[in-house]
C-alpha cells in the first residue's frame, strides 16, 4: 500500500512542485492550504504530514496541537522562520523535524523516507518476527535465521536486510539505501553499499543457494525479490 503525505502549505506553487515531486515518488498526496482544510481531512489518516508554519488563520503551531489530538503520524514543519527558539518550538508542540525553506527536494524527500522507515520498523518491532521466503529475521534480537539456522550478520548488514524487506519488489539506488541505513548526516560513501550487498548474498547463499533474494537491476540499483 502506497504511504499517504498529507501537505499543509497556503503557497500553492510551493504544495504543487512538492506534491509532482512526491506523487513520482510513488507517494499518494493529500493537499490542504489552511489549517482547517487539514483537520477536515485528518480522518483520511495521512502517515506523514509536511506542515508549514506562517500561514493565515491558523499557524502551523496551532495546527500541530490540534492534528496531534487525533493522529500520532510524523509531522515534519518547513518554514522560513530559522531560529533556534522557532525550531524548539515546532518541536515542543508535536512535531519530528523541522526544516528551513528553501531546502531542496531531495533533503525532503529524504527525511519523508527516515520518518516513514522509522515508523514502518516500529510497526515491525511489535510483531518482533518477519518472515522472507526462506528467511525469519528477528528485529528484536537483530537475528536472522534460515530454518533453524542462524545467519551471522554484522549490524549494518541486518540494517540493509530489514529495510529491503520492509520494501519488497521496490528498486533503491545505492545513494537511497545508505541515507537510510546510515543517516542523511553520515560523512562516508555509498558505494560501500555493493560490497555490503556482495557479503550478504555470500552468507545467505550458504545456507540457502537455490534461492535469489537481492536483485541488481541495472543501471539503477537493487531491490529485494519478495
Amino acid at each position: 500500500m502506497r504511504s499517504k503525505i498529507m501537505l499543509v502549505d497556503d503557497e500553492k506553487d510551493i504544495v504543487t512542485f512538492m506534491r509532482d515531486s512526491l506523487e513520482d515518488e510513488g507517494y499518494q498526496v493529500l493537499v490542504a492550504y489552511h489549517g482547517e482544510e487539514a483537520l477536515r481531512q485528518l480522518p483520511e489518516q495521512p502517515d506523514l504530514i509536511v506542515l508549514d508554519i506562517m500561514m493565515p488563520g491558523m499557524d502551523g503551531y496551532q495546527l500541530c496541537e490540534e492534528i496531534r489530538q487525533h493522529v500520532s503520524c510524523p509531522i515534519l514543519f518547513v518554514s522560513a522562520k530559522n531560529t533556534e527558539h522557532d525550531r524548539i518550538k515546532g518541536l515542543m508542540v508535536g512535531g519530528d523535524d523541522y526544516i528551513e525553506k528553501p531546502f531542496s527536494l531531495k533533503e525532503l524527500k529524504t527525511r519523508i523516507y527516515a520518518h516513514l522507515r522509522r515508523e514502518q520498523r516500529n510497526a515491525y518491532k511489535a510483531y518482533h518476527r518477519m518472515h522472507a521466503k526462506n528467511l525469519i529475521i528477528d528485529t528484536s534480537a537483530y537475528e536472522v535465521f534460515y530454518q533453524d539456522k542462524k545467519i551471522p550478520f554484522t549490524y549494518r548488514e541486518f540494517e540493509i536486510i530489514t529495510f529491503f524487506v520492509m520494501h519488497p519488489n521496490q528498486v533503491f539506488t545505492k545513494e537511497q539505501i545508505y541515507e537510510q541505513v546510515w543517516g542523511i548526516d553520515s560523512f562516508g560513501d555509498s558505494t560501500t553499499i555493493t560490497e555490503h550487498i556482495k557479503k550478504i548474498r555470500a552468507k545467505i547463499q550458504k545456507y540457502d543457494p537455490s534461492t535469489s533474494y537481492i536483485t541488481t537491476v541495472w543501471g539503477v540499483g537493487y531491490k529485494w525479490e519478495g
